[in-house]
């Protein structure tokens, strides 16, 4: 399979069901930030975190994934019949569950922090600011255009890429910066 076809030097794409849009086409933009998305989980991931915060990105990038096929399925026709783009309510509940787990570990927040620490938690910081992009742009495409646990996803991944900034951060003996 050749890297390269040629065929969006015109500034097109195809979706998954064929059809030919524009690179900027609004469900281009919205897996074109979750792709980005993760790939900014993959640079805190080579960051140097603890291993279990890596084992929840790599996840997360597995799901991010999907959830951008998805994006590029308007016609839902790989949903039913492809099991490893399945982003469901336990996926969601997975998120919380993760949410919970390391926001037990953290003192209580009683103020806005500022983005940053060290590398991995500046990253994590980062990522979720991404997310926060791809979840405006999937929300653009209409609530009849997306399913809604794709909403739901982007929206828990961005409250555990926080969670997981801080506790980064928290581990590395890295005080948080007040606002």
């Amino acid at each position: 399979m050749k890297i390269y076809t040629k065929t969006g030097d015109a500034g097109e794409t195809s979706l998954f069901d064929g059809t030919r849009v524009a690179k900027t086409d609004p469900r281009v933009v919205a897996y074109g930030d979750v792709d980005e998305l993760q790939a900014a989980i993959g640079v805190a991931v080579a960051a140097g975190l603890d291993d279990d915060l890596r084992a929840m990105l790599v996840a997360m990038q597995r799901d991010l994934f999907a959830l951008g096929a998805r994006l590029a399925d308007p016609s839902h026709k790989i949903a039913p019949r492809v099991t490893k783009i399945v982003v469901d309510e336990t996926s969601v509940a997975r998120l919380e569950g993760w949410i919970d787990t390391l926001d037990a570990e953290l003192p209580p927040l009683r103020h806005f922090i500022l983005s940053g620490g060290g590398p991995g938690g500046a990253a994590l910081h980062l990522a979720r600011t991404i997310c926060r992009r791809a979840e405006r742009a999937a929300l653009a495409l209409g609530a009849s255009a997306v399913e809604p646990v794709i909403l739901v996803y982007l929206n828990r991944v961005s409250d555990l890429l926080f969670v997981m900034a801080r506790a980064a951060n928290h581990r590395a003996g890295i005080a948080e910066t007040e606002w």
